[in-house]
C-alpha cells in the first residue's frame, strides 16, 4: 500500500486508473502541438530548395498541373504533386504563412487525421477545379489551393463553433479579389480548394454524436469519388478534344 493524504492507495489500483480521452469538438484526438502542420510545411520547404536545385521552370514542366500532359500523357499523380510546388520564393512564403496561421488552429480543432484529410482533399479540389477550367497549355503550381481550402473550413468550423472569423473573411476576401486581378494567378484552384475545404468541414462540424467518425470518414470518401469521377470526365474531354490532333491519343 502507498500512504496517501488520506488512508492508504493501492498501486495496482492506481495503475490502473485511465485518464480520461480528451477529444476536438468533431471527436479527433485532441493534440497540443500542431506537429502536421510543422511536418506540411516542412515538405513544401523541401521541395521548393528541390525545385531551385533544379530549376523552377524545368520542375514545374516536370511535376506541375497540365492539363493536355494529364489526358495525354497520364499523368494524374501531378494532381497531387503541383500541390507541394511554388513558382517563387513569394509564392512559398504566402502559403506557408497561411499554412501556419490557419493550420495550427485548424489542426487542434479537427485533430490529425481528419487535418490532414481535410488539407489533401482540399488541395485535390483546387488542382481539380484547375484542371477542369484552366487553359490547356496551362502549368499550374502551388499550395493555394490548399490553404484557401483551410480558410473556407475555417469559416464553416468558426461558424458552428462560434468563435470570431472576422479577420479570416477579410483575409479571404483581399485574396480573393487580388486573385482575380493579379496576373498569372489560378484562381481556379483557389475557389475550388476553398469549396472542397468548406464541405469537408461541414462534414466534420455538422456530423452527429452517434456514428460520428463512421460519417464523418464516409463523408470525405465521398467527396474523394467525386473529384476522381470530375477528373476521368474532363479527361474524356479533353482526350476527344485533342484526338485529332495528337495521333493515338487513348479515347
Amino acid at each position: 500500500m502507498i500512504p496517501a493524504s488520506v488512508g492508504f492507495q493501492c498501486p495496482t489500483c492506481v495503475g490502473n486508473t485511465r485518464v480520461p480521452k480528451v477529444v476536438t469538438p468533431v471527436g479527433g484526438a485532441s493534440v497540443e502541438k500542431p506537429y502536421v502542420t510543422y511536418a506540411l510545411i516542412a515538405v513544401n520547404i523541401v521541395v521548393f530548395l528541390l525545385q531551385f536545385s533544379i530549376g523552377i521552370d524545368e520542375s514545374s514542366r516536370e511535376f506541375g498541373m497540365w492539363p493536355a500532359g494529364i489526358a495525354i500523357e497520364g499523368s494524374y499523380w501531378s494532381l497531387m504533386t503541383s500541390a507541394f510546388m511554388h513558382a517563387s520564393p513569394l509564392h512559398i512564403a504566402f502559403n506557408m504563412y497561411i499554412l501556419y496561421v490557419m493550420g495550427a488552429t485548424l489542426e487542434r480543432i479537427f485533430g490529425r487525421t481528419r487535418f490532414i484529410a481535410l488539407y489533401l482533399l482540399a488541395a485535390l479540389g483546387g488542382s481539380v477545379a484547375s484542371y477542369w477550367f484552366s487553359d490547356l497549355r496551362t502549368v499550374s503550381v502551388g499550395a493555394s489551393g490548399a490553404v484557401f481550402g483551410l480558410m473556407g473550413a475555417f469559416i464553416v468550423a468558426g461558424r458552428r463553433l462560434r468563435f470570431d472569423i472576422t479577420q479570416v473573411l477579410i483575409l479571404l476576401g483581399i485574396n480573393l479579389a487580388f486573385g482575380f486581378i493579379g496576373e498569372g494567378v489560378d484562381w481556379r484552384a483557389h475557389l475550388g480548394g476553398m469549396a472542397v475545404g468548406a464541405i469537408v468541414a461541414a462534414i466534420f462540424v455538422f456530423a452527429p454524436r452517434k456514428h460520428q467518425t463512421l460519417i464523418q470518414g464516409v463523408g470525405c470518401v465521398a467527396v474523394l469519388i467525386v473529384l476522381i469521377v470530375a477528373v476521368m470526365v474532363r479527361t474524356t474531354d479533353i482526350q476527344n478534344l485533342l484526338a485529332p490532333f495528337v495521333p493515338g491519343i487513348a479515347t
